[in-house]
């Protein structure tokens, strides 16, 4: 049983909702879920397995441990990973069967070797950096390290099933790198299968290219934020203008509510101080937590938003490590104990993730996944009428 007073609730049936939806913005290619980052703080084994149930048939992870603990927990749909240094264990991935990503040329000499090891055939995508200035081979680079692959592909040391790359400006549909990059990726895509590479996949579009730019969908589209319901263009629609809903809802309760006089500095620097005579109530979360220092609130500028008894209100005064104030205002009626939704859908008014990053001068995808680890994550799933590992809060927010 869990004492902490807050709790992230994550609705399964959304996810899948939003899978369903992405796959129906990008007919023509599979979905790979990306689910790095614990799927970006929803949890990764539920949010994995739902995605699959609703069509998905990749999944994404960075780190390569991400990976393994898909295929410890008997998840066998196609994986990819992504970000390795020199000297990971490579040879464990190879034997669970984990597509590996290709970005330098030592990492094809130690996919090569670790394939060698364990006497399995390792399944490559080499990424190819059309401009993002990231993580991946150049252009120049790539004839050599496709040469190489090749070369290993025929004594079956690895198979080249993917090409992929990544884009810097796809939040912005109409902007010239997204054409730009396209065209390298083309360029690429054209050596690698002029010089006899049999491709299972090639991969471009992330969320906002799968919403925005169907001629970059290829065989495989590989949503992240949406996957949670997020919009990866928030200036050009919200979630519910894409077909999507937020499935993480953040909420905690009140544990103090008081009376106090006008002047009162509140928090640390009394960055805020109480106009007139009010109740002020404590939120027991703060930046050890996830919520952002930058939402921080004052008179000049309000805080991150809060739902509380109904009403919006903001953060007053300085974030905390472990806690946030509300001002509740003269005269009111929320006692300790009672629900403070810090976001959620945005149903009947509430805040959502995207309220708190314009606030905190972010984005959405930031707000969810720095949800510390302490915040019990609930996990439901009304398509299936029953929770899903969900633990119990004590004193439940009513």
């Amino acid at each position: 049983m869990s004492s902490f007073p807050a709790r992230a609730v994550v609705d399964l049936s959304a996810i899948r909702a939003n899978v369903r939806s992405l796959a129906a913005h990008a007919p023509t290619a599979q979905v790979m879920a990306v689910v790095k980052a614990d799927a970006y703080g929803h949890g990764l084994l539920p949010v994995s397995r739902a995605a699959l149930e609703a069509g998905a048939t990749w999944l994404g992870v960075a780190q390569l441990g991400e990976a393994l603990e898909l295929r410890a927990a008997g998840i066998t749909a196609r994986v990819l990973t992504w970000l390795y240094a020199p000297g990971a264990p490579l040879d464990q991935a190879v034997a669970a069967d984990v597509d590996l990503s290709v970005a330098a040329p030592w990492a094809l000499d130690e996919v090569v070797a670790s394939a060698r090891a364990v006497g399995r055939t390792a399944r490559v995508h080499l990424k190819v950096d059309t401009g993002l200035g990231r993580n991946g081979l150049t252009p120049d680079q790539l004839p050599a390290v496709l040469d190489a692959a090749l070369r290993a592909q025929a004594e079956g040391a690895v198979q080249v099933v993917g090409l992929w790359s990544h884009l810097a400006f796809a939040d912005e549909p109409d902007h010239p790198t997204v054409h730009a990059q396209a065209e390298v990726f083309a360029e690429a895509l054209a050596l690698v299968e002029g010089r006899g590479a049999r491709l299972e996949v090639r991969h471009l579009a992330n969320s906002a290219a799968t919403l925005t730019a169907p001629a970059l969908h290829y065989d495989l589209v590989r949503p992240g934020i949406a996957v949670y319901g997020l919009s990866p263009v928030p200036q050009l629609g919200g979630p519910a203008d894409f077909g999507l809903t937020p499935a993480m809802t953040f909420e905690a309760q009140l544990v103090t509510v008081k009376p106090v006089p006008a002047g009162q500095g509140v928090s640390y620097a009394h960055a805020y101080v109480t106009p007139g005579e009010t109740m002020l109530g404590v939120v027991p979360v703060g930046y050890a937590d996830g919520v952002p220092r930058h939402a921080s609130g004052s008179a000049q500028r309000p805080g991150g938003p809060l739902l509380v008894g109904g009403r919006r209100l903001s953060v007053a005064g300085r974030v905390c490590m472990d806690q946030v104030v509300v001002d509740l205002g003269p005269g009111a009626r929320e006692r300790e104990g009672d629900r403070v939704e810090l976001f959620g859908t945005g149903a009947s008014g509430g805040p959502t993730a995207q309220d708190w990053a314009d606030v905190a001068g972010t984005i959405s995808y930031e707000i969810v996944t720095r949800v510390g680890g302490r915040v019990p994550r609930v996990h439901v799933d009304p398509e299936h009428a029953e929770p899903v590992a969900a633990p119990q809060v004590e004193g439940a927010a009513r």
